[in-house]
C-alpha cells in the first residue's frame, strides 16, 4: 500500500525514531509499504518519520540508479548494490568517516527541490533485517547519501529530513 509522504514543516519529521523492540507483522507490513512508497516516488531512501511513524526504520534501493556509483560490503563482504536491494536497516547503529563531499540531492520529504549537502564519503552502520538478524553495512556514493547521514543525525538516527 503506498503510505502517503510527509512534507516539510510537519514535526514527526524532526522526531528521535523509537527503537523497534519486536519485529512483529506491522514493522514488515510498514517495511513493505515503504518500499512501494519509495518506488512509486522515485526514491532512493525513505525513513519510517516521513511515513508518520517515529521509529528507527529506513528502506534504501539505489537499483534503478545508473549514474551515480556506489559501494557496498555486507558483514565485511563486497556485494554488487543493485543485487542486494531494497535494504531494510531497523535500529540502525552509524558510525561516520570523517571525509565529506558535497552533492546534489533531494528529499521526498520536500519535493522538487534539490540542493548541494554535503554528507560523509563512507558510512558505517550495524542494524538488524526484517528477519532479526544482525548485519553490518559500509557503503559510499550514492549509497551512502541515501542513508541520510549527517553528524546531526547520528544522534537521531537517520530521523530527519534534509534541510
Amino acid at each position: 500500500m503506498i503510505l502517503s509522504i510527509l512534507q516539510y514543516g510537519d514535526p514527526i519529521l524532526r522526531a528521535k525514531g523509537k527503537q523497534i523492540e519486536k519485529i512483529d507483522d506491522r514493522i514488515r507490513e510498514l517495511a513493505a509499504n515503504m518500499i512501494e512508497t519509495m518506488h512509486a516516488a522515485n526514491g532512493v531512501g525513505l525513513a519510517a518519520q516521513q511515513v508518520g511513524e517515529a521509529l528507527q526504520l529506513t528502506v534504501l534501493d539505489i537499483s534503478q540508479v545508473e549514474d551515480r556509483p556506489s559501494t557496498l560490503k555486507l558483514n565485511g563482504k563486497d556485494v554488487d548494490p543493485e543485487t542486494a536491494m531494497p535494504l531494510v536497516l531497523i535500529n540502525p547503529e552509524i558510525e561516520l568517516d570523517g571525509k565529506t563531499e558535497i552533492g546534489t540531492e533531494g528529499c521526498l520529504s520536500f519535493p522538487e527541490i534539490t540542493g548541494q549537502i554535503e554528507r560523509a564519503k563512507l558510512t558505517m552502520a550495524r542494524a538488524q533485517t526484517l528477519e532479526g538478524d544482525k548485519i553490518e553495512i559500509e557503503a559510499s556514493g550514492l549509497l551512502a547519501r541515501a542513508k541520510r547521514i549527517r553528524p546531526q543525525d547520528e544522534q537521531a538516527l537517520v530521523s530527519e529530513t534534509t534541510l
